[in-house]
């Protein structure tokens, strides 16, 4: 059979692919399999299973366990480790929101700018004048008095 892209590295597996068996996760992570089986056991980690129920990791589960190992043996009990994850988590979910609501408040204004910019072409309205600030950052918002 013939690869069918000749002279090139096979495709990389994203990072949630679960790819690795127990024995290539403990080896990438300097960890004992056991020690694997324990902190599923506990719930820190969740590898993918094989139909037939063997665990992989995907890259993203070793760098966790990598996490793991690495805070351990600071001395950061287990309870420790997985308040520092769920914080972490937390975190990323927050930033994540963040993000979507500087993109909703970007398209926000951008509605305001067109709105505005179309209401001058048509006739003056009774809707609020917005105009940046003399070489500040500020907005200066107003109502004009119309008859």
């Amino acid at each position: 059979m013939t690869p069918s892209n000749p002279g090139q590295q096979p495709p990389t597996p994203g990072p949630d692919v679960a790819v690795y068996v127990i024995s290539v996760a403990a080896e990438l992570t300097g960890l004992h399999p056991q020690t694997l089986r324990g902190y599923e056991r506990m719930g820190l980690i969740t590898p993918g299973r094989t139909g037939g129920g063997g665990r992989r990791y995907s890259h993203r589960d070793i760098e966790l366990l990598r996490e793991i190992a690495h805070l351990t043996s600071a001395g950061i009990g287990i309870e420790g480790v997985r308040r520092i994850l769920d914080l972490e988590h937390q975190v990323d979910a927050l930033r994540h929101r963040n993000e979507e609501l500087l993109a909703e408040l970007e398209g926000t204004r951008q509605a305001l700018r067109n709105a505005l910019a179309s209401a001058k072409k048509e006739q003056p309205s009774r809707l609020p004048a917005v105009r940046p600030a003399d070489s500040s950052q500020a907005i200066v918002v107003w109502r004009r008095n119309l008859p």
